[in-house]
C-alpha cells in the first residue's frame, strides 16, 4: 500500500487529514511548534490513534511518520 493510500484510507475512516492530526497532536502535547517532542514515542501516537480513531497499527504509524517528518502529504 502506498503512503498516499494510507492517508486516503485514514481520511475516509476518520474524516480527518494530516493537518487535523498535526493540530490534535499539538493540543495533546505530543508535538510542540509542529515538531514531535523528544519525549513522544511512536507507541504514544499509536495508542492515541487506536483509542480515539480505532486505526490499525500501520495507519497509526503513517500519522507518526507525518508528525516525525519522515513523510509528508506528497510522499508516495
Amino acid at each position: 500500500m502506498s503512503f498516499q493510500a494510507y492517508l486516503n484510507t485514514i481520511k475516509s475512516k476518520t474524516g480527518k487529514g494530516p493537518q487535523d492530526f498535526r493540530k490534535q497532536a499539538e493540543e495533546k502535547g505530543l508535538t510542540q511548534n509542529g515538531e514531535l517532542k523528544s519525549s513522544t514515542k511512536a507507541g504514544d501516537i499509536v495508542k492515541w490513534l487506536k483509542d480515539d480513531y480505532e486505526l490499525g497499527h500501520g495507519h497509526a504509524m503513517a500519522i507518526y511518520a507525518l508528525l516525525k517528518g519522515i513523510k509528508n502529504e506528497d510522499s508516495e
